[in-house]
């Protein structure tokens, strides 16, 4: 084989550290983002948050520029999208910056493009939150359970019965069970003295029972159910045909068959729906009002908001602190004399001045998805999810000009603030369905009106899934039964016969 020097030439597509710093940001939820800002203020002293007290020459040309940058939208369909002065996404790697930057630049010019918030000494009579305290439900338990009064061998069961309790309150284990495995931890300590019996663990199981809430540690919920019932005054009206359907009828009150229960306990419609009642102030599930999932917060990204007639689309000035270059350890790189001391200001002024750009790109790249996205859904804005029209990523990435994967990673993890409340920005993508006279409608919209058409109807006689799709056919919407029942259990609707009942 012979060597020989070949000259070829080609195009590549290299992503600079500098470029993906940008798309990482830009993918990156508020408390993500800042998490990461944060990070980049300890890491370099050439940035710094800057004030919320400023000059007011200062404040003038903020709110000039403020006024300057809002994204506005008209609520006319025939208007066109906002212009932007920069592009971002893909826009990122064409947009080329100079590396070698002259030092002694204005910094006032990079400051970063996120409005400022506001901020300023806590009063002194506000309190501060120190969080809300979080208990289990067998921690819970197990303190009512020293609080009570208990012989040792007695206390050494309810330990065990509360062990075995789950995180929804029930009972996992029959005392049979517990009986033989706290016999058998008895024998293994050489005390077969106090050797338990059955009845001993019903009653302390009675005991725990009655413990707050009334019905946990239950084996079934019509224990649970009877459990609450039993703790009801004697003269409560209808108290005992409510415990003779509990106890005797369970089945047919489970599949919401009120002809059937009414023949076999004799009662008459009315009375019928007086037992309804008071079954309905039971609690099915008394672990719930113990176990407590932690709240998670959400910081919208953006707010929207008509003025005059125009839909106003602008930054949440509390996503994130405003930052910038320290304009004086920016001018030590021309005063130092150790070239180890300039070239560290330097490196790090490099950086500071990439990340300030990278979150402006960001910014930007933000303002200008959420107007095309508001542009295309006026509908919603003014009307409410029916109006909801069919938009996918691309729709938006051809309007904008950019890929689709930068849609998706701009519309992940961002939440916008409407006046029908906070969404994410993946909300307004839906697919389409077509209609009878040839159009489309959304996924969306559609799955509103079928929330709407249950929430009216009457609860007596629940609406079919074929009935819901003979209404919306009537409406031109044509959609297939099993459609409906798609959405439907999307919305964590149950079936007719489930949404039957009698109040």
């Amino acid at each position: 084989m012979r060597q020989s020097l070949q000259l070829r030439m080609g195009q590549q597509l290299t992503m600079t550290p500098q470029l993906q710093q940008a798309i990482r940001l830009l993918q990156l939820s508020t408390l993500d983002l800042q998490q990461e800002i944060q990070e980049a203020l300890d890491s370099n002293p050439l940035l710094e948050v800057e004030e919320a007290d400023y000059s007011e020459d200062a404040a003038g040309k903020n709110e000039q520029k403020a006024d300057t940058d809002d994204i506005t939208v008209s609520a006319s369909a025939d208007d066109a999208p906002s212009e932007y002065e920069q592009d971002t996404g893909e826009a990122l790697a064409k947009d080329t910056l100079s590396d070698d930057m002259a030092m002694d630049v204005s910094w006032d010019e990079y400051m970063s493009a996120a409005p400022a918030a506001s901020s300023g000494p806590m009063p002194e009579d506000e309190s501060i939150y120190q969080g809300a305290s979080t208990e289990t439900l067998h921690e819970y338990l197990m303190w009512q359970l020293q609080l009570t009064p208990f012989s040792p061998t007695d206390e050494a069961i309810a330990i065990a019965i509360v062990e075995a309790v789950d995180d929804s309150g029930i009972l996992t284990l029959s005392c049979e069970e517990i009986l033989e495995s706290f016999n058998q931890e008895n024998e293994d300590d050489n005390e077969d003295d106090n050797e338990v019996e059955l009845d001993e663990i019903e009653a302390v199981l009675k005991r725990i029972q009655l413990f707050d809430p009334v019905g946990i540690a239950a084996r079934s919920l019509q224990e649970c159910l009877c459990i609450q019932l039993n703790q009801f005054d004697k003269e409560t009206p209808y108290i005992n045909e409510t415990k003779m359907i509990l106890t005797e009828h369970i089945d047919l009150l489970a599949a919401r068959d009120y002809r059937t229960l009414m023949k076999k306990t004799k009662l008459k419609e009315e009375e019928l729906k007086e037992v309804m009642t008071l079954i309905h102030t039971l609690n099915p599930k008394p672990a719930d009002t113990i176990v407590r999932e932690e709240s998670e917060y959400v910081i919208p990204d953006v707010s929207v908001k008509k003025i005059k007639g125009r839909w106003v689309v602008e930054l949440n000035p509390d996503s994130m602190p405003k930052i910038r270059v320290n304009s004086q350890y920016a001018a030590m790189s021309r005063t130092v004399k150790s070239s180890g001391d300039s070239q560290f200001i330097r490196s790090h002024l490099q950086e500071a001045k990439w990340f300030i750009k990278s979150l402006e790109s960001r910014n930007d790249t933000l303002l200008k998805v959420t107007n095309c996205i508001v542009k295309q859904q006026q509908g919603f804005f003014e009307h409410g999810p029916e109006a909801m029209k069919p938009m996918v990523l691309n729709d938006v990435a051809e309007m904008v000009e950019m890929h689709e994967s930068t849609i998706s990673r701009v519309t992940t993890q961002k939440y916008m603030h409407t006046p029908r409340g906070i969404f994410e920005l993946k909300y307004f993508f839906s697919s389409h369905v077509s209609t009878e006279n040839g159009g489309e409608c959304s996924s969306t919209a559609i799955r509103a009106l079928i929330r709407k058409l249950i929430a009216a109807e009457n609860s007596a006689k629940p609406l079919s899934d074929s009935k819901i799709a003979d209404i919306l056919a009537e409406q031109g919407i044509k959609v297939a039964r099993r459609t409906i029942a798609k959405y439907r259990e999307s919305l964590a609707i149950p079936p007719s016969n489930q949404r039957k009942s009698l109040i």
